[in-house]
Parts: structure tokens; C-alpha cells; sequence
């Protein structure tokens, strides 16, 4: 829940297609804003890496998301992402694959 540090994980210049067929965001305010408004909806959120897979500075990720929105109900959600970092760790381009409308709609019920 802490949106500077997840933030920092970017590099400044970053590309991020979250979730992947809606515009994209470029840059640490529009990665700032996202994740803000994505975490307003809850009292606790978090992502666990089930697989991963690294290929030099890439990486694909299965992960599975688990929160209590602000309505007091628990969400699970689930995805793909397709993460590419620099030679800093930085991540610089992430192209993530879910569905986040069932997910909308709990946290809006």
C-alpha cells in the first residue's frame, strides 16, 4: 500500500499497459495516479508471485492478487505480466494481462 515505493520500482521514462488494450501510462505522475486510484478502493491490497520467469533483464509474471475493499469485502484477481527492467533494475516497460472489471465491480458493490 505504499504508492511511493512501488513508484520507485519504474524508471522515470517507464511504459506501463495496465491492463494491456488501455492507453498507456508514460512516467512516474501517470504511474502515481494509477496505482492511487487503484489502492483508494481498498483497506489492504498485495500481489503474489506464483511464477516467474527471467530471461536477461526480462521477466513474465503469473501473480494473483488478494485485498479487502473499503466495502469490507475480499477480492481475488489474477494476471500476467510481461516486465522488461534496465541495467539498474528499473522496470521500463510492463505490459499486464488481466481483466480488472470483476474486480471494479466488487469493490464498487
Amino acid at each position: 500500500m505504499d504508492v511511493e515505493r512501488w513508484v520507485n520500482t519504474f524508471a522515470p521514462d517507464a511504459v506501463s499497459h495496465d491492463p494491456v488494450g488501455t492507453p498507456a501510462m508514460h512516467g512516474h505522475d501517470e504511474l502515481r495516479k494509477f496505482i492511487t486510484h487503484v489502492m483508494s478502493g481498498f483497506d489492504t491490497v498485495g500481489l503474489k508471485e506464483n511464477s516467474v520467469f527471467i530471461n536477461g533483464y526480462s521477466a513474465a509474471v503469473k501473480w494473483t492478487g488478494e485485498g479487502v475493499g473499503k466495502n469490507g469485502k475480499a477480492i481475488r484477481f489474477e494476471g500476467i505480466d510481461v516486465i522488461h527492467c534496465n541495467e539498474h533494475g528499473k522496470i521500463t516497460s510492463v505490459h499486464a494481462y488481466w481483466d480488472p472489471a470483476p474486480m471494479m465491480a466488487l469493490l464498487m458493490s
